[in-house]
């Protein structure tokens, strides 16, 4: 399939008129968001085709899942969206819990722990995304407005997990540490300083008129293509349709929680636009602020810190579920992040040359399902016929983190 797909695209290379130039931009370039390579047949400034090329940051994640018990592939999870990664490992840990049929008897301090730092990293991983945005489109103050705020962040899950990108804070069962002393009023003060920050950061580049001319009926996408290419999170919702699996699975605490779904309403333009999706960021973090104050409501009132509370599972020595097929999946920040696990007995041959079957804690096969992936797969149904400066925007518009891509 892949080399019918590259005799394809060489042929529409090598059938290019003749004032047609190709361009490539990439994989080292700013405007690509990592080791990205596009592949563009331009007439002058105009884009006719965008071919992308991956595979320069394969993370080799699904070979190390089948190599590996399920609590040791929990730091490799962190490493595809190295942005949020503790909503990778969430949506591992909760597949892994679901097989072994513990998930219910996760407690409610654990569960609202998770929630907290996931939306945490959350906020993160969207400020990462405005920023750079504003970048792209030649605003510089926003870019250093959203890395200060975001340092705040990363000060806090370091505390609480002692890492600043790759955590392994999540755990089968439960977490690698409970929450320090101080760190839910540490959390609020955050809040309460970051609530002015969003209103400062949307009268600098939500309200700003270039920033509206440069990304306003931009890169539309309408919502039967989004659908038909598999794409999600702020992506889907951005061309209008209510979908966040926070509310429609209801996992973890969430369905505990208050909290709206924004989606793209074309305010300045087409619903679907880059200004939409990019609105639909900003937000998010307003109601990921939302949720954590509500999860520090609880944690600080009804689900303080037991006595002796062990925040780790007493678990078996070997966390082997029953042979089965299994789908899990979650809202990470860039959309349905989902692990699809087969687990079979393991076969080998006794002294007699006979078969047996042994339980085993290693996956027989793990596929993963990154939103990165066929969020940048709609690019070429995106770009076609539009700008080069447009198509700067549309990619940075897309959010995605080449880590997920290539998996």
């Amino acid at each position: 399939m892949y080399n019918e797909a590259l005799n394809r695209y060489n042929q529409k290379i090598a059938s290019a008129a003749t004032e047609d130039m190709v361009l490539n931009m990439g994989p080292q370039h700013p405007s690509t968001h990592g080791v990205l390579r596009l592949e563009l047949i331009t007439d002058g400034e105009i884009v006719k085709e965008v071919i992308p090329h991956i595979g320069y940051l394969h993370r080799c994640f699904e070979k190390h899942a089948e190599s590996l018990t399920y609590q040791q592939t929990i730091p490799f999870t962190d490493r595809m969206d190295y942005l949020a990664s503790m909503n990778n490992s969430h949506a591992w840990v909760m597949g892994v819990e679901r097989m072994l049929g513990i998930d219910k008897d996760i407690p409610k301090r654990i569960e609202y722990i998770r929630v907290l730092v996931c939306e945490l990293n959350r906020i993160a991983s969207h400020l990462i995304a405005i920023g750079t945005y504003g970048i792209d489109i030649g605003a510089f103050t926003p870019f250093l407005w959203c890395f200060r705020d975001r340092e705040h962040i990363m000060g806090m899950l370091e505390w609480a997990s002692g890492s600043r990108m790759l955590y392994n804070y999540i755990w089968v069962g439960g977490l690698f540490y409970d929450l320090p002393v101080g760190f839910e009023e540490r959390c609020r003060e955050f809040a309460d300083y970051f609530k002015p920050k969003m209103v400062e950061l949307n009268g600098l580049l939500t309200d700003n008129q270039v920033f509206i001319n440069r990304t306003a009926n931009v890169g539309v996408l309408p919502l039967d293509v989004a659908i038909n290419y598999g794409c999600s999170g702020p992506m889907l919702r951005g061309s209008g349709l209510k979908w966040d699996l926070r509310r429609i699975d209801g996992y973890s605490a969430y369905p505990e929680l208050e909290f709206e779904i924004p989606v793209g309403t074309g305010q300045m333009g087409t619903v679907g636009d880059c200004w939409d999706r990019y609105k639909v960021r900003v937000d998010e973090i307003e109601q990921s602020l939302h949720i954590i104050e509500q999860c520090l409501d609880r944690l600080q009132k009804e689900l303080k810190r037991p006595p002796e509370f062990d925040p780790r599972a007493k678990l078996p020595r070997k966390l082997s579920p029953k042979p089965q097929d299994y789908y899990i999946r979650c809202e990470g920040a860039k959309g349905e992040l989902g692990f699809y696990f087969i687990h079979q007995q393991k076969k080998e041959k006794d002294l007699k040359g006979n078969d047996r079957f042994m339980d085993t804690e290693i996956p027989f096969r793990v596929k993963s399902r990154g939103p990165s992936f066929s969020n940048l797969s709609v690019l070429p149904a995106m770009a076609k016929n539009v700008m080069i400066a447009d198509l700067i925007a549309i990619v940075g518009s897309i959010d995605f983190v080449l880590g997920e891509v290539d998996r």
